[in-house]
């Protein structure tokens, strides 16, 4: 099986890297610069990284907040990884978006990833 992942970091399509995770642009961008971070080797949980690839990784994309927010006046950034299906991982390799955010481009950014069950993401409302 074919994982368009490890195509990407075989062919060299990124635009930042670390000895053993790469960065690229995600195909189908929530905001301008929204960016995955994969390790090199196909890794498809967490429990399988080995010593230094999450360090790798995590730094990576703190690397990337610094030069996108530079690029493209980001405000704040989303960080994270979908784990399993139900979790909504839909390529099984490990990867962290990096999504920056911008003023104004949600009404009301309050709760962050929490809108990932929207029912619940207000929870300032329950207080």
């Amino acid at each position: 099986m074919s994982c368009p992942f490890c195509e990407r970091v075989q062919s060299h399509e990124y635009t930042a890297e670390r000895d053993t995770a790469v960065a690229f642009p995600d195909t189908v961008p929530l905001t301008p610069g929204h960016t995955l971070v994969v390790p090199r080797r196909h890794v498809t949980h967490l429990s399988e990284f080995q010593p230094g690839e999450l360090t790798d990784l995590w730094l990576l994309g703190t690397d990337l907040c610094s030069e996108l927010a530079r690029e493209h006046g980001a405000a704040g950034f989303n960080l994270g990884i979908n784990l399993g299906q139900a979790a909504g991982q839909t390529i099984e390799h490990v990867h962290l978006h990096v999504i920056p955010r911008y003023e104004g481009d949600v009404e009301d950014p309050r709760g962050g990833i929490r809108w990932i069950i929207p029912e619940r993401a207000p929870y300032w409302r329950e207080r």
